[in-house]
């Protein structure tokens, strides 16, 4: 098929094209929506290319990925992406993950898809790829037909969405049947990290990008302190408060149980901040537990293929 006619088979109304990305939404439903979709804007246009495109970096997202979702390595996720004529890579960002499928699965259509002004950015990089689409939209209310795609890569977004169930069950009114979801959300973190992160993401509605940046850099430098202190702490267990006993470093320690202070020598200053950008800047972050995920994913009318859970997250392919 030729992109055309893979465009008229997938849209309901094939929305405006505008440098190279199709129109389908510009703001969210809502006002965590529209909040939310502007900090990962600003996030996307504030960081270099540096930042976000260097191969250490995508090679830890692309290691990353396959762990979560249970692939031994890239031919076997290649061999995955194989059997979906078209995919979606819902809430792309910068897009590199899309580009990342497309590359593994060349006979496949990929449909890159943000809602923030990423897109763009995705769309100038990526462009010349022949078998990239790129939109602009709610990947909670989608602008494709039932049953249009076959996979939806949702990695680290679903949990950004207004009602995540929801999104969930728009995944499978557009996966045609037999299709697969994998997806990812936020853990549940030890009670008094839960407390502060609420009211941390509700301060940061009043702070500026500018100053949210200035937040998260002053996090990550307190999370390189920690860690180059090199010290353990024998913790005691508090069941009550989520909190696991045991000898602890003490940068993991605090950062498990009271806040947010990433810190990876490995990936440098810059990707840190990044990461605590992402965890405190937009409004709308659930957290789950392993029971509360599967019975959102199940309750979508999907069965799991391969489940992953860990202190950061719970991940999956599902059918």
């Amino acid at each position: 098929m030729t992109t055309s006619e893979i465009v008229h088979s997938i849209f309901r109304d094939v929305p405006e094209l505008s440098n190279g990305v199709y129109i389908a939404h510009e703001f969210g439903s809502s006002e965590n929506d529209r909040q939310t979709s502007a900090a990962f804007s600003d996030k996307w246009t504030s960081l270099t290319q540096e930042d976000v495109d260097s191969e250490g970096w995508k090679q830890f997202q692309f290691d990353w990925y396959l762990r979560c979702y249970g692939y031994a390595d890239e031919a076997e996720l290649a061999a995955d992406l194989a059997k979906h004529p078209v995919i979606v890579d819902a809430g792309c960002g910068p897009g590199y993950k899309a580009a990342w499928f497309a590359r593994l699965a060349p006979d496949s259509t990929v449909i890159a898809m943000d809602l923030s002004e990423s897109i763009f950015r995705a769309a100038d990089r990526y462009g010349d790829r022949a078998n990239m689409i790129f939109v602009r939209g709610d990947i909670a209310n989608t602008p494709f037909k039932e049953d249009a795609v076959s996979l939806v890569s949702c990695d680290q977004v679903l949990h950004h969405t207004i009602d995540p169930p929801a999104t969930a069950r728009e995944f499978r009114r557009i996966i045609a049947p037999g299709g697969q979801l994998n997806t990812y959300v936020y853990a549940t973190k030890a009670l008094p990290r839960e407390l502060l992160d609420e009211h941390l993401r509700e301060y940061t509605k009043q702070l500026s990008a500018k100053q949210v940046w200035e937040l998260s850099d002053q996090l990550t430098q307190l999370g390189k302190t920690l860690s180059e202190l090199e010290i353990e702490i024998d913790v005691p267990a508090m069941p009550a408060l989520g909190i696991k006993g045991g000898r602890q470093d003490i940068q993991r320690f605090f950062y498990w149980n009271f806040l947010k202070c990433f810190w990876n020598p490995q990936h440098g200053f810059e990707a840190s901040k990044m990461i605590n950008y992402d965890w405190y800047a937009p409004s709308t972050a659930f957290r789950y537990t392993r029971e509360e995920f599967l019975a959102m994913i199940e309750g979508a009318g999907f069965n799991d293929l391969f489940l992953h859970s860990e202190e950061a997250c719970h991940s999956g392919r599902f059918r």
